[in-house]
C-alpha cells in the first residue's frame, strides 16, 4: 500500500495517487515544510495562519493531478516568500526536509522554524538554520504560539526578496487555482477546533451537553476570515445523491435508498472514478440544497440523481447526470423494469456515466458492477431492508434485525454473495454488543462461527468482492478470533479489489494502526475522509490512532472535529475522557465520565473514573469504581482491568487479567500492541510473552 504523509517523502519519489489536491497560486502562499509524522500540527499551523489571510502550500494536498511531485515541491519553495518549518525529531530524520531547507535557503527565502520538540539539532539542520527565526513550542501547547508564528511570517513576508518569476508545472504551463473542497471542509474542521482548543471552552466545561451545545454550534467569526477557495473539482469525480422516493409511501425510503447507495459501490468499484462515499453524499437528504451547492461542498466535477417508483416488482427509476462546474445535463434516461432485471439497470447506469465522464471501461470492470448481486426480486429486498438497518445499527436488538433480514434474503437466494457478507458483518456486530451475561456464556462464540461460515460463503460465491473480504478479516477473523496474519491476507486483498472504496481505506487504516504502523494507518484513514468527509466515524478513527500514538494534544484538535459533525458520538466522547488522562488532565477526565449526560458506554466510564479518582489520590473511589466494574462485567472486561492495573503501578495485577483475557480470547487483546494505558509493562518479560503469542504481523 502507498504511504501519504508529509513533504518528507516527496522530493526524489513519486508516490501513487495522490488523494489531496489544493493548489492555490504559490506565489505569495508560505511554504510548509513538514514530517509526515507531524501532519496535524502543520494542518493546524496552516489553518491558523489562512484564517490570518496567509495563504499556505503544502504536499500533498497542493500538488495537482499529473504533476511530478518533486518538480511541484521545488518550484512551490522557489516561488514562496517564506518557508515555516515544523522541526521535530522526524523532521531532522527525513533527508527529504533536509533538502526542502537547503532549497530555501539556496534562494535565499526566510525559514521560520516551529519547533515541537526537543530533538538535538543534526549538523545539516544547524548550518542552515542558523540564521533563522525559531519560535520554540516544546515545553507547552504548540496553538498558543500559532498568533506569534502568523506575526512572524507577516513580518518576513514584507520583508522577503522577490519570488522567482513565473513558476511554470513541469508541463510548462502556469500553475492554476485548483481547490479540494473536502480538504477545505477537513482545514475548517481543525480552525474550529483550535478556536476551542486556545479558548478552553471544550474541556472546561461541567457538564457534557453544555460541551455538546459548543461542539454543535461553530461561531462564525471562526471561520469566516479564511480565505474563499475555488471550486476545482478532481477529474471523474462524482457524488451520488439519495434516490427521491415516488411510491407514496413512506415505508418505501429504504428501497429507494438502499438502491441509490447499490449504484453508488458499482461505480465505486470503476478504478478511474472518484465516488464520494454514502455517508457525505446522503448528509443532503431532505434539506433544500441546490445541485451546485452541493458539488462544491463534496468537490465533485458530477452529480448523478435521480427518482424511484414502485409498484410490487415493477419498478420506475429515473436519473440524470449533471455537470456541476457548467451545470448542464449530461444525459439522463428512465427505466421500467422488473425488480429481477435490478442488476442490468446498474450495469446501464454505471456505463452511461462512465461514457459521459469519459472513463474507458474494460471487460473485467463492467463485471464488477453486478458483483454479488441477486436476481431475485424478494431477496434484492429483503438485502436492502437489511442494509438500511445496520447502517443505523446502534445496539444489538438493531444488529439482530439486520441478520433476520439477511437471513431471509440468503434462504431466497442461496448465491447472494453480498447478503452472506453483510450477514457476516451484522453478526460480529450482535457478537461484540452481547450483554456481559451472555457472553460470560460463550454465546459470543456461537456468533462469530455463524459470522465466519457466511463470510467465508460470500468469499467463495464472489471471491472479487471487496466486503466480503473485509467481513472475513476484519470483522470475523480478527475479532472474533484474534487471528492477525490470516486477517492481515484478508484485508490486504480487499484493498487490491477496491482502492477506491472509503469503507476499505478505513479498514486498512484501522488495522495497520493496531500494528503500530502509524504513518500508514493515518495515510489510508485520510483518504478515507477525503471520500466521506461527512463521515463521522472516520473522524473518530483518526482521533483513536493519534490517541495511540501518545499525540494527545493533536488527538484533542482532531476530536473536536468529530464532535462538531456528531455531538453525541460515544467514541468521540470516550477519547476526549482518554485524552484528558493522557494529558494528565484528571479533573477534566472525572467531570466528563461523572457528568451523566455524556454519552459513554457503560465500561467505558468505569474505567476512567477508576483511572481519574486514582490520578488524583482518591484510592478509596478508584478501587470502589472498579469492584462495580468486575461485578458488572466480569471475566468479559479482563483487558480493561489490565489497563486500569497498569496505570495504577500495579504490574502483578495487570499482568494476571492480561492472561485471563488471553485465556478468553478477549477482543481487547488486538490493541495489545500499540495501547498507551499499558506502557508500564511493556518491558515486563511476561507482557513480551503474551505479546509473542499474539503473532502481530511485522
Amino acid at each position: 500500500m502507498a504511504e501519504e504523509g508529509g513533504s518528507d517523502q516527496l522530493i526524489g519519489a513519486e508516490p501513487a495517487a495522490p488523494e489531496v489536491r489544493l493548489d492555490p497560486n504559490p506565489t505569495r502562499a508560505v511554504f510548509i515544510s513538514y514530517a509526515s509524522q507531524d501532519t496535524a500540527v502543520a494542518e493546524g499551523l496552516c489553518a491558523a495562519l489562512e484564517r490570518e489571510g496567509v495563504a499556505c502550500w503544502m504536499a500533498p494536498r497542493n500538488v495537482r493531478p499529473g504533476d511530478f511531485y518533486a518538480n511541484a515541491i521545488v518550484d512551490a519553495i522557489s516561488a514562496c516568500p517564506v518557508m515555516v518549518l515544523v522541526l521535530s525529531k522526524s523532521a531532522m530524520e527525513s533527508p527529504h526536509i533536509l533538502r526542502e531547507v537547503e532549497r530555501a535557503s539556496a534562494k535565499k527565502r526566510p525559514i521560520i522554524a516551529f519547533r515541537i520538540d526537543d530533538a538535538s539539532l543534526p549538523s545539516g539542520f544547524e548550518y542552515f538554520l542558523s540564521a533563522s527565526q525559531w519560535i520554540d513550542t516544546s515545553g507547552g501547547r504548540a496553538d498558543r504560539l500559532f498568533p506569534k508564528l502568523a506575526e512572524a511570517v507577516r513580518s518576513r513576508m514584507a520583508l522577503a526578496p522577490k519570488a522567482d518569476s513565473n513558476p511554470r508545472s513541469p508541463d510548462g504551463t502556469r500553475p492554476r487555482q485548483n481547490l479540494n473542497r473536502p480538504v477545505v471542509a477537513v482545514i475548517a474542521i481543525i480552525a474550529l477546533a483550535l478556536v476551542y482548543f486556545v479558548a478552553d471552552k471544550f474541556w472546561l466545561s461541567k457538564h457534557a451537553a453544555t460541551v455538546q451545545h459548543e461542539a454543535a454550534s461553530p461561531t462564525a467569526p471562526a471561520l469566516a476570515t479564511a480565505p474563499a477557495p475555488t471550486f476545482a473539482p478532481p477529474p471523474h469525480s462524482i457524488a451520488v445523491l439519495p434516490f427521491v422516493n415516488m411510491s407514496g409511501d413512506a415505508k418505501q425510503e429504504y428501497f429507494s435508498d438502499g438502491l441509490s447507495e447499490e449504484l453508488l459501490n458499482a461505480l465505486s468499484r470503476l478504478n478511474d472514478l472518484q465516488v464520494v462515499a454514502r455517508t457525505s453524499s446522503f448528509s443532503f437528504k431532505g434539506q433544500n440544497v441546490d445541485i451546485a451547492t452541493i458539488a462544491h461542498k463534496l468537490n465533485v466535477g458530477a452529480v448523478l440523481e435521480g427518482s424511484v417508483r414502485r409498484a410490487g416488482n415493477t419498478v420506475r427509476i429515473t436519473v440524470q447526470l449533471i455537470n456541476a462546474v457548467s451545470g448542464f445535463h449530461m444525459w439522463s434516461q428512465t427505466y421500467d423494469r422488473d425488480l429481477k432485471d435490478i442488476l442490468q439497470v446498474q450495469t446501464e447506469v454505471a456505463t452511461q456515466v462512465a461514457q459521459q465522464l469519459k472513463v474507458k471501461l474494460v471487460g473485467d470492470e463492467t463485471d464488477k458492477i453486478e458483483l454479488g448481486g441477486t436476481k431475485n426480486p424478494q431477496a434484492y429486498d429483503a438485502y436492502l431492508r437489511g442494509m438500511q438497518i445496520l447502517v443505523t445499527a446502534d445496539s444489538e436488538a438493531s444488529a439482530r434485525a439486520a441478520v433476520a433480514s439477511f437471513d431471509r434474503a440468503v434462504m431466497l437466494d442461496p448465491n447472494f454473495a453480498s447478503a452472506y457478507a453483510q450477514r457476516a458483518r451484522a453478526l460480529s456486530d450482535v457478537a461484540r454488543d452481547l450483554p456481559a451475561s451472555e457472553a460470560k456464556e460463550g454465546h459470543d462464540k456461537e456468533l462469530y462461527l455463524m459470522a465466519r461460515q457466511s463470510a467465508e460463503r460470500a468469499v467463495a460465491l464472489a471471491p472479487a468482492l471487496a466486503d466480503a473480504h473485509i467481513a472475513l478479516g476484519w470483522h470475523v477473523l480478527l475479532f472474533g478470533y484474534l487471528d492477525f496474519t490470516t486477517a492481515q491476507l484478508e484485508i490486504e486483498r480487499a484493498l487490491t479489489l477496491a482502492p477506491g472504496s472509503a469503507y476499505v481505506l478505513r479498514t486498512v487504516g484501522s488495522f495497520q494502526g493496531l500494528l503500530g504502523h502509524a504513518e500508514a494507518a493515518q495515510a489510508a484513514v485520510g483518504r478515507a475522509i477525503l471520500l466521506d468527509p461527512q463521515n463521522y466515524q472516520y473522524r473518530a478513527d483518526l482521533v483513536w490512532l493519534l490517541v495511540m500514538n501518545r499525540r494527545f494534544t493533536d488527538a484533542l484538535v482532531a476530536n473536536a472535529g468529530a464532535l462538531a459533525l456528531n455531538p453525541g458520538g460515544q467514541d468521540a466522547w470516550e477519547f476526549a475522557a482518554d485524552i484528558a488522562l493522557g494529558l494528565g488532565q484528571a479533573e477534566k477526565a472525572q467531570q466528563i465520565c461523572e457528568s451523566p449526560t455524556t454519552p459513554l458506554y457503560e465500561h467505558v466510564r468505569y474505567a476512567c473514573l477508576a483511572l481519574a479518582y486514582h490520578a488524583l489520590g482518591k484510592q478509596n473511589e478508584a478501587e470502589s469504581t472498579l469492584e462495580e466494574f468486575k461485578a458488572s462485567a466480569g471475566d468479559t472486561a479482563a483487558f480493561e482491568y489490565a489497563e486500569i492495573y497498569a496505570q495504577w503501578g500495579d504490574a502483578a495485577a495487570a499482568l494476571r487479567w492480561l492472561t485471563i483475557a488471553e485465556r478468553t480470547r478477549d477482543p481487547g487483546l488486538i490493541s495489545l500492541k500499540v495501547d498507551w494505558r499499558l506502557d508500564p509493562l511493556r518491558n515486563n518479560p511476561q507482557f513480551r510473552a503474551i505479546e509473542a503469542r499474539m503473532n502481530f504481523p511485522q
